[in-house]
């Protein structure tokens, strides 16, 4: 009888997690988590998250997130590719252009894991 062995993406294995100051992170958690954190790690995907998640209506195209950085179109988009990749962005095709939206239950549950359960 083969066993099958559940793999988690980023997303799932901190909504899985009990906060750290609640218990220590096993190894294969921290491998895990550790994407998301490192996707973030970086300050323009860190504005990027912040400016799709604050826009109007939630979603945001690379059209309207171009003026905000002296870099070009491709490296917005993979900075973009690199958030969804891991889970923290969700994205939908709409003719030529692709728009972003957040996973807030993704953002929410990097907070749990992160902040003080006690707060």
């Amino acid at each position: 009888m083969s066993k099958s062995l559940v793999v988690l993406n980023p997303v799932e294995t901190v909504a899985c997690c009990s906060p750290l100051s609640r218990e220590p992170l096993s190894q294969p958690q921290a491998e895990q988590v550790a994407p998301l954190l490192k996707a973030l790690a970086d300050p323009v995907r860190l504005r990027l998250m912040s400016l799709v998640a604050s826009h109007e209506g939630g979603e945001a195209c690379v059209c309207d997130l171009n003026d905000a950085f002296d870099l070009s179109q491709p490296t917005i988009s993979h900075h973009l590719k690199v958030l969804h990749e891991v889970g923290l962005l969700e994205r939908e095709k709409r003719g030529v252009w692709v728009y972003y939206r957040a996973r807030t239950d993704a953002l929410a549950n990097l907070g749990a894991l992160i902040g003080d359960p006690s707060a």
